[in-house]
């Protein structure tokens, strides 16, 4: 890099677990690029969050706020507001803080999502436009299939409902998924509506980016990474970000565990069967049928059990559960989910299949029992059931009491449930050999700075 400064403009999508990562990376390219600054675009309530404890302004990071897309005073219901405002009000934010500066921004960094960034790049007379998919190779790779997949299954028959449960053969390291389990917004009927609008808009543009960076490694998805390479201009794999995190900080950060989740684990006799930890993400709560579903066979197999679980699900369980559960069960409402699932005692984790939580599943060697939702959640749990071959998704689609107990006994009971251990701990070891010096995610990451450095 040269003497001169470089100002790189960060644009996150503010909702989910898109934000963290991104400025994850941010910080790492920053140890990488001590001269460079970073100009942070977010909504106010994620960069109070995400910068918490800390002064935006200080070093070489600094937070600036778009706007929500609400009237003033008005609370943000759905992030379609959000998205109905985009680009204007990035473009609005930017403008100021170039005027503040003095300087045009060099560089965007933005999170995939923001399909505008390319746009922004090429009106400052070409600067680079890096974007960050924060999940795998898997379900980026669907979205760029969307114009064939929304044509294959409008081919197909669907009479008798067998039309969307056709295998995408055709796809590369795809065969084992099906048309139905593609994300909604491939197979919405509006592709122009807000959130389905943004991602084909994004599966338009993300070819033109000079570099798309994955959270993911190369031996977790190799032959849908080799296809992403054909049709992206460079592709970078730099996961799991949770591992290089920790390889690139000796020291680890506090945490808080104010629900005392660490120690109930290690209070548990060390002749217990390992223990269940159940959570759906920050913004999942199953429905109330299904938690008594999963109540009920919790109850009936009597596993230890740390069920992170919000208050307003709580309300839902079956009367008594908790008394009659408090030996060998826990339930809080918010719960350290990286230290818990690399706490020995754990042997088995029940999600929505979200990209983070497979990934720190798969970081720390447990099995998953999955019951996916929306988004990249049904790729993610067919690839974790028949592709890794590393945890099982519920029958049906649901929980029932019979079928999450049928579930829970295969990955806690088995023989299919010693080789889904064996599997899952095989990929940790990948994972962990893909973050040291010499792994593939640090070399990929080494050239996305090397890259960089062409450019700034």
């Amino acid at each position: 890099m040269g003497s001169s400064e470089c100002h790189v403009a960060v644009l996150a999508f503010p909702f989910a677990t898109h934000a963290a990562p991104l400025l994850s990376l941010v910080e790492q390219l920053s140890a990488a690029f001590p001269s460079a600054r970073f100009s942070f675009f977010n909504n106010h309530d994620s960069n109070s969050g995400l910068f918490r404890g800390r002064n935006p302004a200080a070093g070489k990071v600094k937070a600036y706020d778009v706007w929500d897309g609400t009237v003033a005073g008005e609370a943000l219901v759905t992030h379609e507001e959000f998205i109905m405002a985009m680009p204007g009000n990035y473009v609005k934010a930017i403008a100021e803080a170039e005027a503040e500066t003095g300087t045009k921004f060099g560089c965007f960094l933005t999170d995939a999502f923001l399909w505008f960034g390319g746009d922004l790049a090429a009106e400052r007379g070409g600067v680079p436009w890096i974007a960050l998919w924060t999940a795998g190779a898997c379900s980026i790779s669907a979205h760029l299939y969307t114009d064939f997949v929304r044509s294959l299954a409008a081919a197909t028959p669907t009479a008798n409902g067998n039309g969307l449960d056709q295998k995408l053969k055709v796809i590369p390291g795809m065969s084992e998924l099906s048309i139905g389990e593609m994300p909604g917004e491939i197979l919405a009927k509006d592709l122009q509506a807000p959130f389905p609008g943004m991602i084909y808009n994004m599966a338009l543009k993300l070819p033109g980016a000079n570099a798309v960076v994955l959270n993911s490694f190369q031996n977790l998805e190799p032959t849908v990474t080799d296809d992403l390479r054909s049709k992206l201009q460079k592709v970078f794999n730099i996961g799991p970000m949770i591992l290089r995190q920790a390889a690139a900080t000796p020291k680890p950060p506090i945490i808080s565990d104010d629900h005392n989740c660490l120690p109930w684990l290690d209070s548990l006799p060390p002749a217990s069967p390992p223990a269940v930890y159940l959570s759906f993400g920050s913004g999942l709560t199953p429905p109330p049928d299904e938690i008594v579903a999963l109540a009920e066979a919790l109850e009936a197999k009597r596993a230890p059990f740390l069920w992170s679980l919000k208050p307003h699900g709580v309300k839902h369980l079956p009367e008594g559960f908790l008394e009659r559960t408090k030996e060998f069960g826990k339930i809080v409402p918010w719960a350290p989910q990286v230290q818990v699932l690399s706490h020995p005692g754990v042997g088995a984790f029940v999600t929505h299949c979200g990209w983070n939580s497979t990934l720190e599943a798969i970081s720390f060697g447990v099995c998953l029992i999955c019951r996916p939702f929306y988004g990249d959640q049904q790729i993610n749990s067919r690839f974790v059931e028949s592709v890794w071959e590393i945890g099982v998704k519920v029958e049906g689609g649901k929980f029932t009491k019979d079928e999450t107990l049928k579930a829970l006994n295969v990955v806690l009971d088995s023989d299919r449930g010693k080789l889904l251990k064996e599997n899952v701990v095989k990929l940790k070891g990948e994972a962990m050999e893909a973050v040291k010096p010499n792994g593939s995610s640090t070399k990929d990451f080494q050239e996305l700075v090397h890259l960089l450095n062409g450019y700034f």
